[in-house]
């Protein structure tokens, strides 16, 4: 029937639209969806970037750690270290001319300290020096390290009189030349210092019998200091003892003059009479 028909192009035409509908929704939900797992990608793949350069670096940081490890490893270059790290010190606080590298503190002889520094008073034979040598001995350092780290205490203390015996042998290659009481030993790490300063008896022994002074990178820039500060201080003596002396001569040509004045102002009246009578 006529109804039927109607009815049925209707419901067609609910379908189609309905179709039309569901696609579009479909398609709208795809691309949502596509758009999303895009972003999503590039933020993980940002993050794997991120995490890549963080390897890296790490194992650039690894490597580096490697070559400081095997540049310590060696005692020439380990030596060389300890050097440098003085050397800037000592070029941070002092002019060129209050300190030398290399210095032979003991006449006639061949062993020669990393660096020494030139102190006010200078003997007869020679500027009067203050050895500072670098020292470091790194393996019982690290042995005693790593046994703290393991919390073995027998080990630990092993390693502590093994650093011990190391510090003595190398206190005694140096020498306090015959112009100063003592001698610095520079120890080129604060950790290392404090191990050497907590060892019993060891600093005592090395004043005592090797007038010897360990010292650590802050003790040494305050030993430098307290130096520059006690030149300061003699040089403006010394300039205070010139300024007086050029007052003294000073003074004495003004006592000249004033005499000189008191004859010329003595002889001034007699010589008056003189110069009227000629005048008249």
């Amino acid at each position: 029937t006529s109804e039927d028909a109607r009815l049925e192009k209707v419901r067609s035409g609910n379908e189609a639209k309905l179709e039309q509908r569901r696609a579009t929704v479909q398609e709208k939900l795809d691309r949502t969806l596509s758009e999303r797992l895009t972003a999503s990608f590039r933020t993980v793949d940002e993050k794997l970037g991120l995490v890549q350069t963080g390897l890296g670096e790490m194992r650039t940081m690894a490597e580096s750690v490697r070559d400081l490890k095997g540049v310590l490893a060696n005692v020439k270059t380990r030596g060389t270290f300890g050097e440098t790290q003085l050397a800037a010190i000592l070029a941070n606080i002092l002019t060129p001319a209050q300190y030398g590298a290399q210095v032979r503190v003991v006449p006639e002889g061949r062993e020669a300290v990393d660096f020494a520094v030139r102190m006010p008073g200078a003997s007869g034979e020679g500027p009067c020096w203050l050895p500072l040598d670098s020292k470091f001995p790194v393996e019982d350092y690290a042995r005693l390290l790593d046994a703290e780290a393991r919390a073995e205490a027998v080990a630990a203390a092993q390693a502590r009189a093994a650093l011990e015996r190391a510090v003595l042998v190398q206190a005694k290659s140096v020498k306090p030349p015959y112009t100063t009481e003592f001698a610095v030993m520079y120890l080129p790490s604060e950790g290392l210092y404090a191990e050497v300063i907590r060892i019993p008896g060891l600093f005592e022994k090395l004043q005592r019998d090797w007038r010897i002074t360990p010292a650590g990178p802050t003790v040494v820039s305050a030993l430098i200091n307290s130096l520059q500060m006690g030149f300061v201080t003699l040089a403006l003596q010394e300039r205070s003892s010139e300024v007086w002396k050029v007052l003294g001569e000073v003074k004495g040509e003004f006592l000249q003059f004033a005499e000189g004045f008191a004859k010329v102002q003595k002889k001034f009246p007699e010589a008056q009479p003189s110069l009227d009578a000629k005048q008249t």
